[in-house]
């Protein structure tokens, strides 16, 4: 059996969720690094990952199934909620409630356009 079989709905929305979240990935760190640069004095050097990222991105954003515009409106609210948790992990500034029940939000909207029903 494949690891991601269609026929069933769960392994659907895990790897639809899995390839978004990759994708909030590659470019948040795509951003950041140039940001690293920009804002706290590092290197030059690291606007070469930060460009690798954002082609990673760019890359990942074509395995979406859907069409680009619900691609894009599906990924807004995985975005949200991985940055939440970038800066809890990376930046290490506990999210407040606010930062969490907005991220709830957006994920909720995001499975309203990403898993509806297909024709």
């Amino acid at each position: 059996m494949p690891p991601f079989d269609e026929a069933r709905p769960n392994s659907r929305l895990m790897k639809t969720f899995l390839l978004y979240f990759a994708t909030a990935i590659a470019e948040i760190a795509g951003c950041y690094f140039p940001y690293r640069w920009l804002r706290a004095d590092g290197s030059p050097w690291l606007l070469l990952p930060g460009a690798l990222c954002l082609a990673v991105f760019a890359w990942l954003l074509t395995f979406h199934a859907a069409a680009a515009g619900r691609v894009y409106a599906a990924y807004g609210g995985v975005y949200i909620s991985v940055a939440v948790l970038w800066l809890w992990a990376i930046e290490r500034i506990r999210p407040t409630a606010w930062d969490l029940s907005g991220a709830l939000v957006a994920l909720i909207g995001m499975s309203i356009i990403a898993f509806q029903p297909r024709s």
